[in-house]
């Protein structure tokens, strides 16, 4: 959803026309339809983590309303999903989605770094705690978890979800970032301030 739901085109059952043109072989995933047209992104998705049970994105606006057409067509279409898949009627989401505009360049490495490495640390055996203890490992295993841009953002694995933009030139790589993280986390203990970026 997050790389389909990301164009201006919005076909009116775009999920199963994506399914139905890969299962005909014109494209896999993560791949835009030839027969559609030119794509024209909402937002630039600059890092995102899928929890079981929320998810937290960090996006840029591209035109005037671009993050709100973005988030209204990522929460209706879960919605939908889950109400049909468990014969539910209603709400999913406890209210509308939650926003702050970020206007500072080391909020904003903190920020990338708690939605990439904080998050996927909380799922990691032992949680958190343990995540510092093993850091090498655990790392690794953000970096692994297929529902973090993480491993995207520095090459590992290419989905074309997220557009690191100039926002990439802050880290010389996957390395840089690592010290970072493990800095922000550890040797600057700066988990509170981490958690504090959270909007509730």
């Amino acid at each position: 959803m997050l790389f389909y739901f990301n164009d201006s085109y919005m076909p009116k059952n775009i999920l199963r026309e994506v399914d139905f043109i890969i299962k005909m072989g014109k494209c896999s995933n993560f791949e835009r339809p030839e027969t559609w047209a030119l794509r024209k992104p909402l937002v630039k998705i600059l890092s995102y983590c899928l929890m079981p049970n929320h998810f937290h994105l960090l996006l840029q606006e591209i035109n005037f309303g671009g993050i709100s057409n973005f988030m209204h067509r990522i929460g209706t279409a879960q919605t939908n999903y889950f109400n049909l898949k468990y014969k539910e009627d209603g709400r999913l989401f406890q209210g509308t989605y939650k926003s702050k505009i970020v206007d500072d360049i080391r909020y904003l490495q903190y920020l990338d770094c708690y939605i990439q490495v904080l998050n996927p640390f909380e799922l990691f055996k032992g949680g958190i705690e343990n995540s510092l203890k093993q850091f090498e490992q655990a790392f690794q295993a953000a970096i692994d978890y297929p529902f973090s841009s993480l491993g995207e953002s520095f090459g590992v694995r290419k989905m074309n979800i997220v557009d690191r933009g100039d926002f990439k030139n802050m880290f010389s790589g996957i390395e840089n970032y690592k010290k970072f993280s493990q800095d922000a986390l550890i040797t600057r203990n700066n988990r509170a301030y981490l958690g504090k970026l959270a909007i509730d």
